[in-house]
């Protein structure tokens, strides 16, 4: 049988960056096809061809054997087409619904909005491939995981054929993994196929039926999960063997540096996010904090970082009271933060990636100079730092909203990275990289920590919290329900701790 979809020698350059080199890449009907790279190998600009927003320098596409002109979106959602982005394009303030007719918007009698009819038809994809939506609440309010339910019912509602899933993972916690992949797999079943771009191995090799690797812009492979594992596929990724493992000495924690007492926070809502939270950090150890997303993690970070202000309780950073706290101010006392949301409390998108490099330090020597600054030494740091971390760019003077999510996360990774720092709080740093990233990034702060750095890390990947962490203080609920030493307990463990099962003490 002929694949659904055939992509042939697809070529784009962008001024100083070939992106894809003559790719060639076939999806077969109800088949879930896995493309995996290193962050800027070109897997999402392949993808927006295909979905017709970037239009190829070179090569053809085949839809059911049929040769088609993909200029636009609408061409490739005419064609089967649907692409849903790992940056959600919904509105917060309309209904699911409104934010599925978008575009597509059907009238009843006098010219209004048939939302009745529309609705209708959205509980029942959802129903036939066990999304679980309601058509009326406001995509304000649901779950990250939730609101890519909507984007994946916004492209079945166009009857799309060919589903394209951006990192879709890179935002859900392990259970939202789980239930997008039932819902994958119930796709495929109804004769749906699907194209998902990723950079985890343990996903593909776990969901999908085959696997294509792209680096530096070429096609260099495609396997199966049966005949791959997550070592070779990563050094196909990354052209070279990748140790997958972190390699640290035992720590050697000095004085506090971090106290936290009795903390009371509130989320957006005004509700209880942390609810008497006690801990500290030392001086040359990680203390990871481990929980299903939602328990309050964010919170404790936000009112840590300056971002929010506690109702209660105190933080004490190097024997100063900041509480209350400008992010500046805590910044300045030697404090770094790899934040959990980059787009919103990590960058300015508009801006450079220079200007982003230096968006704490820009009033400082030697980047200014009674009060001027001085852009040549801006750019100078920039260079160096892209460099020194890899940032997969044509230029430092390019907005870093262009860049791909991974290489964003290295920006503020570089930026954090490359000043003295005595207190670091990471959180999910590793969210959207890729596996040659994720090892740089683990191996840097464990130095970190081995030159006496202070650091709290907050994940939601538990391999990650047990391969870093020295201590490990599991929230649920807004609580912090037990403090345990990594040596000392299993993977198995902590994840009942994350579920609420308090262990009994040996």
């Amino acid at each position: 049988m002929a694949p659904i979809l055939e992509l042939r020698g697809i070529t784009k350059r962008f001024p100083g960056v070939l992106a894809n080199d003559h790719i060639d890449l076939t999806l077969e009907q109800g088949e879930i096809h896995a493309l995996l790279g290193e962050n800027g190998a070109g897997k999402t600009t392949l993808m927006n061809i295909l979905y017709g927003l970037y239009d190829p320098d070179e090569g053809e596409i085949f839809v059911r054997e049929k040769q088609i002109n993909v200029t636009s979106p609408s061409d490739a959602i005419s064609a089967g087409v649907g692409m849903v982005h790992q940056h959600f394009m919904l509105v917060p303030v309309f209904t699911v619904t409104e934010n599925v007719m978008l575009g597509d918007e059907s009238t009843s009698v006098g010219g209004l909005l048939d939302r009745k009819s529309s609705a209708k038809r959205i509980t029942e994809i959802s129903e036939q491939y066990h999304l679980e939506v309601d058509p009326n609440a406001y995509v304000r309010d649901l779950p990250v995981g939730v609101q890519q339910r909507v984007e994946i019912i916004k492209l079945l509602y166009r009857e799309a054929d060919i589903l394209i899933l951006d990192e879709p993972t890179a935002v859900l916690t392990p259970q939202e993994v789980d239930e997008l992949f039932t819902i994958m797999r119930s796709l495929v079943e109804h004769g749906k196929s699907i194209i998902f771009i990723t950079h985890k191995l343990r996903e593909v090799l776990e969901f999908a039926d085959r696997i294509s690797v792209i680096r530096g812009g070429k096609m260099v492979g495609s396997t199966t999960p049966q005949d791959a594992d997550q070592n070779s596929l990563a050094a196909m990724m990354v052209g070279r063997a990748v140790d997958l493992h972190v390699d640290k000495a035992p720590a050697k924690p000095e004085d506090v540096v971090l106290e936290v007492e009795d903390l009371v926070v509130l989320d957006d809502v005004d509700h209880v996010a942390v609810k008497n939270v006690s801990f500290q950090v030392r001086a040359g150890e990680i203390l990871g904090v481990a929980g299903v997303q939602g328990n309050g993690q964010t919170e404790l970070v936000k009112a840590i970082t300056g971002l929010s202000h506690p109702v209660s309780g105190t933080v004490n950073l190097l024997d100063q009271e900041i509480s209350g706290s400008s992010p500046r101010a805590i910044t300045e006392l030697g404090s770094a933060h790899i934040p959990e949301d980059r787009q919103q409390d990590g960058l300015v998108l508009s801006a450079t990636i220079a200007d982003n490099l230096v968006l704490n330090t820009y009033y400082l020597e030697p980047n200014a100079k009674q009060a001027i600054i001085q852009r040549e030494q801006v750019l100078k740091n920039a260079e160096d730092i892209i460099n020194n971390f890899d940032i997969r760019t044509p230029s430092s003077l390019i907005p870093v909203g262009s860049l791909s999510g991974g290489n964003q996360q290295k920006v503020i990774v570089g930026r954090e990275f490359s000043r003295p720092i005595k207190f670091l709080v990471a959180s999910q740093p590793t969210r959207g990289l890729d596996v040659g990233s994720i090892e740089y990034i683990h191996n840097r702060l464990i130095e970190k920590r081995d030159a006496g750095c202070a650091i709290l890390l907050v994940s939601t990947e538990l391999d990650e919290i047990m391969e870093l962490s020295d201590r490990i203080a599991v929230m649920y609920r807004g609580e912090i329900i037990d403090v345990v030493e990594a040596k000392d307990v299993t993977k198995e463990q902590v994840g009942l701790l994350m579920a609420g099962v308090v262990l009994e003490k040996a």
